[in-house]
């Protein structure tokens, strides 16, 4: 038994006999410096890449950058590198190699044979990650949906990514026959997955419709992952959703009631949390969750004020919110985490964006404020009405104290006399019905 295994079994060994932790993999993190990547933006990759290999339940220990042009069609890193990986992968006890980049299924297979570890991509790490943190029928749903639309093209390897699926047989003959029933099986569950999620959607899509049939308005915090979303929605309404310093610790759309000043109220929805380079099959994987985000009066875009590069963070969300269809709502900047950001950048940060509010969740800092711009910007124009409504007409009656405020109210003798203010667009209801 090599030194390498001796190493890996001890910490096996250790895990179980202590039975408080499993072993963590030691995962070694590989990035391009290409033309389009600065060194400062692939470091700032590698800074993420090392937070999400720590969420997913792995160490990673050592990290290493390949400058190229452009990615290597076999092995995206080129085979030099590759073999020169494969050395420092057994000095250093190695388990997991994690490419900060998306990589094909040929790249995928033939890093594994030269580096002799499982080898996985930004996405299949962040997929993993979903699949740790899905709770609901539509958050597991939607992450089976996006693994298996990873795994599709990779059946035909014998790799470890594919034994949960019983495939990996590629070869002449009964192994051809093999493979294809693994294909037309992981299909069939696409189409299946699909089906529920879109009667998943449209369940939603009904409750949106009531929420909007009671002319409740409502806003949506969106934001880059551990921007502090989940807290923030805490703070507001008191929801008691998980709040965890991790990435990706919000997966389902959590839906609560704000209360705003005496009688105003909206609905106010939590987002699973963007990332940059978010892979396209995710973002359409989990497009009935954001659709949250789409069908709402105002986004709650929070910013980490304490992050090394809020302004990045703020460009991915938005890419993002473009390609859901998002992108030309309304949005309030919200720049949370005040209590601990660097006082020099947070005033930079506000020089940027003058209409931002600050705020800290975890020490209510500026929610008053934040509350009052919201309520601001979600209160529709309206106008003062005094009407005279026929006995008979009890539906414009419910309608006007439905939809308005009313100042006063009291019975004539040609019908109910109702004095107030109603959002504009519901004002023609009422024109028929004069002062008298």
């Amino acid at each position: 038994m090599t030194d390498r295994h001796v190493g890996r079994v001890r910490r096996r060994l250790t895990a179980s006999v202590t039975d408080v932790t499993v072993a963590r993999q030691r995962a070694l993190l590989v990035s391009l410096l290409t033309a389009h990547r600065d060194s400062e933006e692939v470091e700032a990759s590698l800074d993420e890449m090392e937070r999400l290999v720590d969420t997913a339940g792995s160490d990673a220990v050592e990290r290493a950058v390949q400058r190229r042009t452009t990615p290597d069609p076999a092995t995206y890193i080129g085979k030099g590198k590759a073999a020169e990986l494969a050395g420092i992968g057994r000095a250093l006890d190695i388990d997991l190699v994690v490419v900060d980049g998306e990589l094909s299924p040929v790249q995928q297979r033939n890093l594994q044979k030269i580096l002799q570890v499982d080898v996985v991509d930004r996405v299949a790490l962040i997929l993993d990650i979903f699949a740790l943190h899905a709770t609901s029928r539509a958050g597991r749903a939607q992450v089976e949906l996006a693994m298996n639309r990873y795994r599709l093209p990779r059946l035909r390897g014998k790799g470890i990514e594919m034994s949960r699926l019983g495939g990996g047989i590629g070869t002449r003959g009964p192994g051809e026959t093999k493979l294809e029933s693994d294909r037309r099986r992981v299909l069939s569950r696409i189409s299946q997955l699909e089906r529920e999620l879109k009667d998943l959607a449209t369940v939603r899509a009904t409750q949106r419709k009531a929420r909007r049939r009671a002319e409740i308005p409502s806003a949506a915090i969106v934001g880059y992952t551990n921007s502090g979303k989940s807290s923030l929605l805490n703070a507001l309404t008191g929801a008691g959703v998980l709040v965890e310093d991790r990435l990706f610790s919000t997966l389902d759309a959590t839906v609560r009631r704000l209360r705003l000043s005496p009688g105003k109220e909206a609905l106010l929805s939590d987002t699973v949390g963007f990332v940059r380079d978010l892979p396209h099959d995710l973002v359409e994987a989990f497009r009935s969750t954001l659709e949250e985000a789409v069908d709402t009066d105002l986004l709650l875009h929070v910013v980490d004020a304490s992050a090394a590069d809020p302004e990045q963070q703020i460009g991915s969300v938005r890419e993002t919110l473009e390609e859901i269809g998002a992108h030309e709502l309304p949005e309030l900047l919200v720049l949370n985490k005040i209590d601990v950001a660097d006082p020099v950048a947070l005033q930079r940060l506000r020089a940027l964006h003058p209409g931002a509010v600050s705020v800290s969740a975890q020490t209510g800092a500026g929610l008053d404020d934040l509350l009052e711009r919201v309520e601001s910007m979600l209160t529709l124009p309206s106008v003062d009405f005094d009407i005279l409504v026929p006995f008979e007409r009890g539906d414009v009656v419910s309608l006007v104290h439905r939809v308005g405020e009313v100042v006063s109210e009291s019975h004539e003798l040609g019908g109910t006399r109702i004095k107030g203010r109603m959002p504009q667009k519901h004002a023609a209801a009422v024109t028929g019905f004069g002062a008298g």
